[in-house]
Order: structure tokens, then sequence, then C-alpha cells
């Protein structure tokens, strides 16, 4: 039997003038200096700048361990070593290594002694590999000035428009002596699909072997058993099961997951190695058959079509030994409160972990995997093609069991790149990455993982003869807005399936009070100006306020709106996309999470806090959707249903005053089939404002409300802003209920201006004279009730200005 010993005590760290630094492993340089008070913490007020030397500098890290020999052969497994690594034990060098996105096996025996052993992994600088490499092959087009594309490491370890600039080094996965005897399971890839009810696992499986005697290896799952004995190094194991429980999407059905086994035996019986892991049954593939609107993009799962509602996903921490699972668990549990059932693992990160994908498979989100590749020209010349293929391989093979895992993807908006970014001048004949997109893996995904689709790129509109991010075709990436544009021109798109978009706010209050010491806190003050990575940043956020909502009169304002703005321009464009099903089948916001305290486009903060777009996501991503979107002009009722039941709604629209008087109304109703759309016309007298300023739309159904102004919020007659407003606790929750006297638009709770730890359980919350809600906050007890009913934690629009 094979035996594993985690080599993950004792370790120190050496570099620069710094000594005998106790490290961690699994580990980083930056957390284990910030553990030995060695650097202050990089993600508060402007300390990223002073640890710059960190990605600059030759790091050591040393551990000693006691071994005795029980196999006849072991190796030291390395999961990951970021980056640029030499390993040697006993001062014998057993290997180098220049890829964090993949792992290495030496063997350890020659080097090993019976005794006190010292291993040693130097880690030289990413910064001087990278430079030295783009000086030997010369440069290449890149979105920021780092040199990310000449070195297989996370991307935006080097920066990016909503992350830090800290280039780690470091054991940042596993590391430990594989002892084994005769043979071991070098590589397990099972293969799994469902067809006419019947479900087959084709288990393909590589051998590593001392011996020469036959072993044999057997597989098992749901009761079937399969079994080879094997001379060479590979078998083909076969199992089939009837009927098998299928593995299901979120809101399609449930997430059945089947234990599949595999060992290997001696020819004496003896066991020498096992693998085990978990598989679904289901299908998958893409409908791109081209029809009279362009090419669809439809994500199709046991023949049943489904509209992606996704999000983007970074790496939740630069860091990534701080990315535990109950961590990742709950950004989870926030992607599925607010009913996403897609997540796209972005192509500038990392291939995401065993943990990711359990709870993946767990919680039945879809996931699309880029290879990692973003937002730059990659030189295709050696050592690099070698290294990709190895990744690829690796991760293929590692991923490739987790039914969740629906899409690789090869490249963030490089082909997009180089047709639109000045890209072709710069590089003349040097490579830039297209024989990875078109040639090496795509091919690497059709022998090892035939069952899942691959594109080539995101955006991709599915042939090189179109523009890359033609909406009628593929994929595209809607960036206009945020860049140059209004958000309402969402609306001028018809796409097939857009795989970006977004919108940037700041981070919730209490993130800011903790992340900065600005005294006072101000959109442009040091620490704020620091946090906001991206380019123009502030100066769009300002354009986007001054096309819809009053001015700003101090930071509360401030925040209170670019939230707020944030919020409805994702949905604006969510709502408007869904509306046009079965035209577009798929919206993938960008994005989820942060990964440190920044304003960006994230819904849910670098502190992990929920905010308001996680809301409107919560919304705009719900099964049953009612919207009011322009039809030639006037606003009309859509229905849109992704539940697995049709709805038969009821809608009451009503066009009125702000005061809430009824001017016109109308009853409409439609039976809409699960995963469709019906649009209802609405007569011209509740389309039709005789005030612009004054009037409004309101459409209900059930307790669901969407509502249409005529005006901006900066040109509507607001009212003053009256309400009553009551806080009690009930418990472990507190009750805050507001009783409008006039009506409240975007009505919004801010309880971590209380306590950072507390959340309500609804914002943006609109109000008709002589309606009330109640918010409930929860995370926290004892809270002021003053502070909880005033300005600024109780906020609506119509009380600025």
């Amino acid at each position: 039997m094979t035996a594993y010993r985690p080599l993950h005590e004792g370790w120190t760290l050496a570099g620069a003038d710094l000594s005998d630094i106790p490290a961690t492993v699994p580990g980083c340089v930056h957390t284990d200096l910030l553990a030995a008070g060695a650097i202050a913490d990089p993600y508060l007020d402007e300390n990223e700048l002073e640890t710059a030397w960190i990605g600059r500098t030759t790091w050591v890290y040393t551990t000693s361990f006691d071994f005795a020999a029980e196999t006849s052969r072991t190796d030291l497994v390395c999961a990951g070593l970021d980056t640029v690594a030499t390993v040697t034990l006993n001062g014998v060098e057993l290997g180098r290594t220049a890829n964090m996105h993949r792992g290495y096996r030496f063997d350890a025996r020659d080097a090993l002694v019976d005794g006190r052993n010292t291993l040693q992994v130097t880690f030289d600088s990413a910064y001087g590999y990278a430079q030295g490499w783009r000086d030997r092959l010369g440069d290449r087009p890149n979105a920021y000035p780092e040199p990310f594309n000449f070195i297989r490491k996370t991307a935006c370890n080097f920066g990016w428009d909503w992350g830090p600039t800290l280039v780690t080094a470091g054991i940042w996965q596993p590391i430990g002596l594989h002892g084994w005897t005769g043979g071991r399971l070098a590589e397990v890839r099972p293969q799994v699909t469902v067809h006419d009810g019947t479900g087959r696992v084709e288990v393909r499986v590589r051998l590593e072997r001392e011996t020469a005697e036959p072993l044999t290896v057997s597989a098992s799952v749901g009761g079937r058993r399969s079994r080879a004995t094997l001379a060479d190094g590979e078998a083909l194991l076969i199992l089939t099961v009837d009927e098998p429980q299928l593995w299901w999407p979120r809101g399609y059905g449930e997430q059945h997951l089947h234990d599949l086994d595999v060992r290997l035996h001696a020819a004496d019986g003896t066991l020498l190695d096992e693998w085990s892991r978990r598989i679904g049954f289901r299908s998958v593939r893409l409908d791109t058959t081209p029809d009279a609107d362009g090419t669809p993009f439809t994500v199709i799962v046991n023949e049943t079509p489904i509209f992606v509602r996704g999000v983007n996903w970074i790496p939740d921490d630069v860091f990534a030994d701080r990315v535990t699972r109950d961590r990742l668990a709950e950004r989870f549990q926030q992607a599925a409160d607010a009913n996403v059932n897609y997540l796209r693992v972005w192509g500038g990160g990392r291939y995401e972990s065993e943990d990711f994908y359990d709870l993946a498979d767990e919680l039945g989100f879809l996931v699309g995997q880029d290879f990692l590749f973003a937002c730059a020209a990659y030189p295709e010349e050696e050592p690099f093609a070698s290294e990709v293929a190895a990744e690829a391989h690796e991760n293929v093979v590692r991923l490739s069991s987790h039914p969740s895992l629906v899409m690789w993807t090869g490249n963030n908006e490089n082909i997009w790149g180089h047709e639109d970014w000045d890209w072709k001048p710069a590089l003349g004949d040097r490579t830039w990455g297209a024989g990875y997109y078109f040639d090496m893996l795509p091919a690497i995904v059709a022998s090892l993982d035939p069952t899942r689709p691959y594109w080539p790129g995101s955006p991709w509109s599915g042939d090189a003869g179109r523009h890359p991010n033609d909406p009628a075709h593929g994929t595209m990436h809607i960036w206009d807005v945020w860049n140059t544009d209004d958000y309402t021109k969402y609306r001028s798109y018809r796409p097939r399936f857009v795989a970006e978009f977004g919108f940037q706010a700041p981070p919730a209050y209490a993130t800011l009070r903790r992340a900065l010491s600005d005294d006072p806190l101000a959109p442009d003050s040091p620490g704020m100006a620091h946090h906001q990575k991206a380019i123009g940043g502030d100066a769009k956020l300002t354009r986007g306020l001054d096309n819809h909502l009053p001015a700003p009169r101090d930071f509360d304002d401030w925040h209170y709106l670019t939230q707020l703005n944030q919020a409805r321009a994702v949905a604006y464009g969510i709502e408007h996309f869904r509306s046009l099903r079965p035209l577009c089948m798929g919206t993938i916001m960008w994005q989820l999470n942060d990964c440190w305290p920044v304003t960006s486009w994230a819904a849910v903060d670098g502190d992990g806090r929920r905010k308001p777009l996680w809301y409107a996501l919560r919304r705009a991503y719900a099964d049953r959707l009612l919207t009011l979107q322009p039809r030639d002009g006037v606003p009309a009722a859509v229905l849109v249903n992704d539940s697995g039941t049709p709805w038969s709604a009821t809608v009451t629209v009503t066009r009125r005053t702000l005061l809430g008087n009824i001017l016109a109304a109308v009853t409409v109703g439609a039976t809409v089939p699960p995963g469709d759309a019906v649009t209802l016309a609405l007569p011209t007298d509740v389309t039709q404002p005789g005030d612009p300023a004054a009037e409004l739309v309101l459409a209900e159904a059930g307790d669901t409300r969407s509502w249409w102004f005529f005006a901006a919020d900066k040109d509507v007659s607001w009212p003053s802003a009256k309400f009553d407003a009551s806080a009690a606790e009930r418990g472990d929750v507190t009750r805050v209920t507001v009783t409008a006297h006039s009506i409240l638009r975007d009505l919004t709770l801010y309880p971590d201006r209380v306590h950072p730890d507390a959340t309500a359980s609804e914002v943006s919350v609109t109000l008709l004279p002589g309606e009330s809600f109640t918010f409930d906050v929860t995370g926290a007890t004892g809270l002021d009730p003053v502070a909880l009913t005033a300005r600024p934690v109780l906020r609506c629009v119509n009380d600025v200005g």
C-alpha cells in the first residue's frame, strides 16, 4: 500500500535581510511576513506600496524531518510551487520548476537518508524570470504594465483593475513524501456519459510501475464493478448503470452524486494504491446551430436548455491559503441565495480547487473554467508551450470527474484584444497565443475530456471570419457601458449570450472603515483613491451619477448613490437580456466577489459583505421575473419563467402620480411555460404620461413589483421624504419598520454603519404613501434604534438634495 506523509511542519523562511521567519505550508511569503510582524497588512490604507520588494526578492524555505525507508520508492510530491523554484534535499538538487499551475513529482530515493533530512525550496524572483523571458522573446501587448504573460503564474498577482499588485512566492499547495512499492495509480480519468437512460463510466487508468509482474486494477460505482489485469501501464475499465439518478443544475432537480472507487492490487492480492471520487451522471452540450438571428449559445444539460444566470469568479483572496472550504461555502451560499446557477472561473486567476468544485457539485452550480490566459498576448515559444501543455493536461484530468464543470474556455479577451486593441502593429510576426486557443487546448480537451464543450475564448463569435465580439454570434462582453456610455445602452444590444458586463461601486461602509484610516473619508481621500484600481474609475462613477441621480452633497450621499447606481445598472442589463429569451440564453455579470477591500464591480465585497448589487441580483435572477421593458418606445410587461412549472400570472399595471393616485389601470395575464417568456402589451392610457417628471408606472403580480419612471431621478419632481420609522429587537433579529407618508424611492438600510456584523434582509425598496416595509436586521444585537432609523443608516433617493 502506498503511504503519503505531509511535510507541512517546521518550515522557516529567509530572504533579503530576514532569516528564521516561521513559515506556514501551504502558504506564501506575504502571509508569513505578516504573521511575523515584518510587514504591515498590505490590504490596509496604502501599505500595498511598501511590499513591492517582496516579489523581487529570492526566498528560501527550509525544513528538516526524520525518515526511515519503508517502501522501495519514495517521491517528493509538490502539488503547487509559486513559482520559480529550485528543490534540494540534503544538498542534492531534485528539480526546478517555473509553473504555479501544475504539480511536480521528484524521485527522492537517492537523496533521502535514514535519520535527519533537510529539504529546501528556493524561490527566485517572479519578476526576474518574467522580465528575462520578455527580453529574450520580445515584448507582447498587455493590458497592464506588468510582465505576467511571460510566466505561468496567477496573472492578477501582478495587479488588475480591481486587485493589488502583490507578487507572491511560496509552497502554495500541499507538499509531502509518497512512498510506494510495485506500482501506483499515476492517473485516473473517468469519462461519464448518459444515453437513452443508461449511465456509462469509462475509467482510464495510467500506472507507474516498478515491477514486470501483472497488476490488477478494479473500478466500482453504483454496485457495478469492472477489473483488468495489466502487463503494461494503461487500462480502460467500463461500467454501466441502468437508469442512474441524474445530476441536475440547481433549480432543475437534485444533485445526485455517486462514489467511484478505483483500486490497484499486486498479483498476490496486496492493495498497492486506491483512488476515489464522487461523480455525477449528466450530459452537457452547447447548441450553436445557426438560426435566423445569428448563432445561439445555449447550454443544454440532460437535454434541457438552461438560461445561465451567472457570475464571474475571481480568486477570493490574493493569498490562496486563506481561501478555506468554509470561506468558499459562504461565498457559494451567497451566490445561491442570489439565484445564481453558473460560476465562470476567470482566466487571470487559477484552476480552482477541489473544495471549489466539490461544493459546486453538491450545490448544483454549473461551472465554466477558463484556461489561464487573460488580457494579453502570450508567447508560444519554449519553455511556455511545454508548460502550457503540461498544466492543461494535469488540470483537465484533475477536474474532469466533476459534474458541475460544463465548459472549458481558451482565454479571457485575448482574441478580442488581438482584433480591437491595436495589438497587431506591436506584435508583427510574433506569437500571441492563437496556437494555444485554436490548436493545442482544443486538442487536449478532445483527447482527455471529450464529453465537455470547448470554446476558444471569451468573448468568441464561433467563426474566425466574424468579429470575436459580435452580439449576434456566440458569446460577447459589454464594456462600453462602463467605460464610455450610460447603462441605458444595454437595451440597444440583442446578444445571444453575455459573458461579461458590469458597473462599479465602493464596498460596504464597514469594510471601508476597517481598511482605511482616512479622516474624513472622501471619494478622493488617499486610501479611497488607492483602493480604486480602474483607470478613470472615479470619473466613470461620477458620469454614471450625473446621468441619473441627484448630486451628492457629501461622502454619505456619494456612497449611497454610487452603490444604488451599480445595482440599478446591472439589474437593468439583466432584466433586458432575460426579456429577450430565447434569443439571449445567458448572462454572466462581472463579478461576484473581491479579493481585498476595493471599489469594484463585485456584488460581495472583499470582507464578504453584500453590496446593494447583491440584492438587485437576487431580484433580477429570480426564477420568476416580472419586468417592465420598452417595446416600440413604450413600456410592456414581460414575464420570464425559469422555474420548473408553468406560471399563471395576473399582472395589475397602474399609472400613478408620485402621491400614489391612480391615473389609469389595467389587468393582464398569461400562463408562461417553464423556460419561456411572454410579453404583454399595455394600453396607451397606462403607458403615456401626462407629466413625465411627476408620474410612474407600477406593475404588480402577487408580491412582485416592477417600476417604470418616465424621467431620470435627477429630473423627477420628488417630494421631500416623509416617514415614520421604528426599531424593535425580537430575539436575534432587529425589525426596522418604515411607514411612508410620501413616496420613498429606493429606501435602503445600512446597519453595518451601526455594527460591522449587521446585515439587512432587503435594500432598495420603493414605497408609495401609506405603505409600510419591515427590514430584518441580523448578525448583531443591541443596536441603537435611533441610529437605525435616521440618516446615514436609513436612506432614500428623495432625501438627497
